[in-house]
C-alpha cells in the first residue's frame, strides 16, 4: 500500500474517494514559520492556511520548526508535509465527518540538527508570520538560555535568535518585522511572549536598536484558540488505512468546532483573510469578552458539572450529556445560571452555549470526567467562582446549581487518603485516584477527617473550605448565605447520595 506523499497526489494513484485531495502545491512560497509540529496546530492553523490556499487567498506555505530535540520532523518530511485531517462531530444535531489531505506544510526543520537551515529562514523576506504552540509552559524566561547555543533551549530563545538574525540581515528595516501569533493557552500570550523576548535581548546584551526594532516593527498579537484535537486515532488506524487506501503516519483528528480570536489591528486581517471563506476567526481590539465567554461557559460548564456527574457514577462527558438527569443538570447550569451571570451580549452568549452543548455531545470524543477533575480547586476558582459571585451580585441571590457544584467538588475529596503525590478516594461505584496540588489534597484530607456525619459537621466542613483564602484568593464565608447553603448541600450529598441530591435539584 502506498504511503501518503507528493508522489501519491501527483501520480493519480487510486485511493478512496471519501478523502478530499488536491494537487501538491509545488510552487507556493514559504510565508509562515511555525514553532510546533503537534496535533493541535496541524488541525487548526495549518488547516486554515490550506483552506485559504484552496481559495487562492494566501498562496503560501508553512515551514515548521520542531521545538524539542525529539519530534515529528522525520515523519513530516517523509510525507512531504502531507497528512490526513479528520474533523468529526455534531452539526445541527447531525453527525458530520470531513476528511481531507492537508498540504500547507512545506517541510519541518529540526533546529537541534539543522540550525543553519533554521536561521536561514530569517533571511527570507516572504516569511512574515510566526505561529507557535509550545505548551503553556513554553513562553517563559530561562536565565540559562544563551544566544550562542545552537539552538537556545526555550522557544522564546529560539525566536529571539531568529529575530536578531533577521534584524542584522536586513539592517533593521522596519518592513521586515514579523506578525507573531502565539497559540499557547495563557492569558495575553502575545504580550507575554514579547516581554520574554525583550528580557532575553537584555540578558544577551543585544543592541538597543534591536530592542527598539522588536518593539516598533513587530506585532506580538494576543490570541485565543478553541478546538478539541484528539490527534492520531490509534484505535481506528487499521480500519482507516484500509478505507483510505494509503498509509499515513500523521493522521490527525479533531472536532468540527473552531474559534480563533486575534487581538490586533484590523488591517492585518487582510493579510490572513480567514473570514472571507467563512472560518470562525475574529479580529478585535479587545479579546476580553471572548475569553470571558469561553472560560465561563465552555470551561465553567465542564468544571461545575463534572464533580456531580462523576460522583453520580458516570465516566465521560458524552455519558453525562446523554443522561436524563445529569444532562439536564448541565444544560440548566449553562442556561439558567452561567449565562445570567455574565454581563455581555446575551445573543453572543446563547449562540456560543448552543455550540458548547453540541460539542459536549460529540460521539467521537471520549473525554473522561476524572481527567477533567485534575487540579479541580484551581480550575473552579478561575472558571466557576466568578459566575457564582457575579450571579449573586446581578440577580440578588445565590445560583442554586453552581452552589451545589461547589459542594459536589468538596465531596469528591471525602474520605480520601494521601498516596505519594496523589489521593486515593472512593465513590459509590469504585475507587479512584485524585490528582491535585499536594497542599490542596492534604487540606481536604485533614478537613474531612473531622467530619462526623452530622448536619453541623457538614457546616463545619463548608466553613473550613470556604474560609481557606489560599484556595480561593478570598474568604468566601463573607458571601451572604454561601456557607450555609454549601453546608446543606454537603449534608444532602453525604447522607442521601449524589443521585438523590441531583434529582431533587433538577426537578425543582
Amino acid at each position: 500500500m502506498s504511503r501518503l506523499n507528493k508522489t501519491l497526489l501527483t501520480n493519480n494513484i487510486e485511493v478512496s474517494a471519501e478523502v478530499e485531495m488536491r494537487s501538491y502545491p509545488v510552487n507556493l512560497p514559504e510565508r509562515i514559520i511555525q514553532f510546533g509540529e503537534g496535533n493541535f496546530l496541524r488541525a487548526f492553523v495549518n488547516w486554515m492556511i490550506h483552506l485559504l490556499n484552496k481559495n487562492n487567498l494566501f498562496n503560501g506555505r508553512v515551514v515548521v520548526v520542531q521545538p524539542i530535540a525529539e519530534g515529528l520532523a522525520g515523519k513530516i518530511n517523509a510525507q512531504d508535509g502531507l497528512y490526513t485531517l479528520l474533523l468529526r462531530g455534531l452539526q445541527d444535531g447531525k453527525v458530520v465527518e470531513q476528511k481531507e489531505v492537508i498540504s500547507s506544510i512545506s517541510r519541518c526543520i529540526n533546529p537541534y540538527a539543522e540550525w543553519d537551515e533554521y536561521i536561514k529562514c530569517a533571511e527570507n523576506p516572504a516569511i512574515e508570520f510566526v505561529v507557535s504552540n509550545t505548551t503553556e509552559a513554553g513562553i517563559c524566561f530561562d536565565v540559562n538560555d544563551i544566544l550562542t547555543n545552537r539552538p537556545p533551549v526555550s522557544f522564546p530563545g529560539k525566536l529571539t535568535a531568529y529575530l536578531y538574525h533577521r534584524f542584522q540581515y536586513f539592517n533593521g528595516q522596519a518592513d521586515k518585522g514579523m506578525i507573531i501569533l502565539p497559540c499557547e493557552l495563557i492569558e495575553r500570550n502575545g504580550a507575554t511572549l514579547k516581554k520574554v523576548v525583550l528580557q532575553l535581548a537584555e540578558s544577551w546584551n543585544l543592541p538597543q536598536e534591536f530592542k527598539e526594532w522588536v518593539e516598533e516593527c513587530n506585532y506580538f498579537l494576543n490570541t485565543l484558540v478553541d478546538r478539541v484535537v484528539t490527534g492520531y486515532p490509534k484505535d481506528e488506524i487499521a480500519e482507516l488505512t484500509s478505507r483510505f487506501g494509503y498509509q499515513d503516519e500523521l493522521i490527525d483528528a479533531g472536532e468540527l468546532f473552531h474559534l480563533w480570536v486575534i487581538e490586533g489591528p484590523v488591517e492585518l486581517a487582510k493579510k490572513l483573510p480567514f473570514t472571507q471563506i467563512g472560518l470562525n476567526v475574529i479580529w478585535t481590539n479587545d479579546m476580553t469578552p471572548y475569553r470571558t465567554r469561553k472560560v465561563r461557559i465552555l470551561n465553567g460548564a465542564h468544571t461545575s458539572s463534572v464533580p456531580a456527574a462523576f460522583l453520580y457514577g458516570l465516566d465521560t462527558v458524552g455519558e453525562m450529556m446523554d443522561h436524563s438527569v445529569m444532562g439536564a443538570f448541565t444544560r440548566q447550569i449553562i442556561t439558567d445560571e452561567i449565562i445570567p451571570s455574565i454581563n455581555l451580549d446575551k445573543r453572543m452568549l446563547t449562540d456560543f452555549a448552543t455550540a458548547v452543548i453540541e460539542r459536549f455531545q460529540n460521539p467521537y470524543i471520549r473525554h473522561y470526567l476524572l481527567s477533567i477533575l485534575l487540579n479541580s480547586a484551581s480550575k473552579f476558582k478561575a472558571r466557576v467562582l466568578p459566575s457564582i459571585l457575579e450571579y449573586n451580585e446581578l440577580q440578588g441571590k445565590l445560583p442554586e446549581k453552581l452552589t451545589f457544584s461547589l459542594a459536589a467538588l468538596i465531596a469528591v475529596y471525602k474520605d480520601g487518603k494521601l498516596e505519594g503525590a496523589a489521593m486515593r478516594a472512593a465513590r459509590e461505584k469504585d475507587e479512584f485516584i485524585m490528582k491535585d496540588d499536594l497542599s490542596v489534597l492534604a487540606f481536604f484530607v485533614s478537613t474531612w477527617s473531622e467530619f462526623d456525619g452530622s448536619c453541623s459537621g457538614a457546616q463545619m466542613v463548608a466553613k473550613d473550605v470556604l474560609s481557606n483564602t489560599a484556595l480561593w484568593g478570598e474568604d468566601l464565608t463573607s458571601v451572604p448565605g454561601l456557607k450555609q447553603k454549601v453546608g446543606e448541600y454537603l449534608y444532602m450529598i453525604t447522607n442521601q447520595g449524589m443521585q438523590t441530591a441531583v434529582k431533587k435539584l433538577v426537578n425543582k
